[in-house]
């Protein structure tokens, strides 16, 4: 007998607050700004070091492994905390102070889940030794399978030492994706797929993207909007009608997360409640 991907995992999703919206306000997670070095060049992407902007990309300050514990420490004494990750500012498996950190943890918090997002570039390569260091969940960011539109979306890439540029560099990044997402899934790990969406490029391409990483052993997706921001500032950002189409056709496919807040790299707390990042005003201020 089959055993559904989502019951096999309950026992992680539902202590995780990007993985099951139902505690999505109830439990905390903390993202660990370690990794600021990235891979790919997205055209919607401008990593910042920020105290005001809320959005992925941004961290007040990058830490060291060290200042990564120690943050660790204290804010599980402060409130609820099940998920620890590292979410930036750049990719995760582009920097070895991922993996440094998560072996750290292993000793420190041998309860808390572990959890990154990626890319997917390095994914392939890597997930084995990420699954030996007992992360639990991994979010990858897909936002094309098509390489006449996924050329549109990135610029280059960095790979084994060499740039890639347009249909080439797209090409690379998305067999990766792929085969990332199926070697992670077959290590028991837990895959969410985040999509941009970008009205005019993708907007009618989600639903390919959605069967291609279910085949490939993704259990979820989040559908999240284009912040128009660097080459993509003149792109509009989608209404909220077109997410929820997006989304009410993606969920025909798989499950779809609808809770997120496209969050800061060095987000901690609550989402949406009990929401802080470092340096800063509690996020709800804002």
């Amino acid at each position: 007998m089959v055993i559904p991907r989502q019951t096999r995992f309950a026992h992680i999703t539902k202590a995780h607050p990007c993985f099951n919206e139902k505690i999505h306000d109830k439990v905390g997670r903390i993202h660990l700004p370690i990794a600021p070095k990235c891979n790919i060049h997205c055209k919607f992407c401008t990593r910042e070091i920020s105290e005001c902007e809320m959005r992925p990309g941004v961290t007040a300050r990058v830490m060291s492994v060290d200042d990564a514990i120690k943050h660790v420490e204290k804010v599980t004494k402060e409130m609820p905390i099940s998920v620890i990750g590292v979410a930036g500012p750049g990719d995760a498996l582009a920097n070895e102070e991922t993996f440094k950190f998560f072996k750290r943890v292993n000793e420190k918090f041998p309860d808390l889940i572990k959890c990154m997002s990626t890319n997917g570039l390095l994914l392939p390569e890597k997930a084995d030794e990420l699954a030996k260091l007992g992360v639990k969940t991994i979010t990858v960011t897909v936002n094309a399978i098509d390489p006449e539109i996924g050329e549109k979306i990135y610029s280059h890439v960095i790979y084994k030492g060499k740039v890639y540029k347009g249909r080439e560099a797209f090409k690379i990044l998305s067999k990766n994706q792929l085969e990332g997402i199926e070697k992670a899934a077959k290590n028991g790990i837990i895959v969410k797929v985040n999509t941009v969406l970008i009205p005019g490029l993708n907007d009618k391409h989600i639903t390919d993207i959605a069967r291609e990483v279910k085949k490939r052993g993704a259990s979820l997706m989040n559908i999240i909007p284009l912040i128009p921001l660097a080459e993509m500032k003149d792109y509009p950002r989608p209404t909220c009608a077109q997410i929820e189409k997006a989304r009410a056709e993606v969920e025909k496919i798989i499950p779809v997360f609808r809770a997120c807040m496209q969050c800061r790299a060095d987000a901690y707390g609550i989402p949406g409640k009990k929401d802080k990042h470092l340096d800063i005003t509690p996020a709800s201020h804002y």
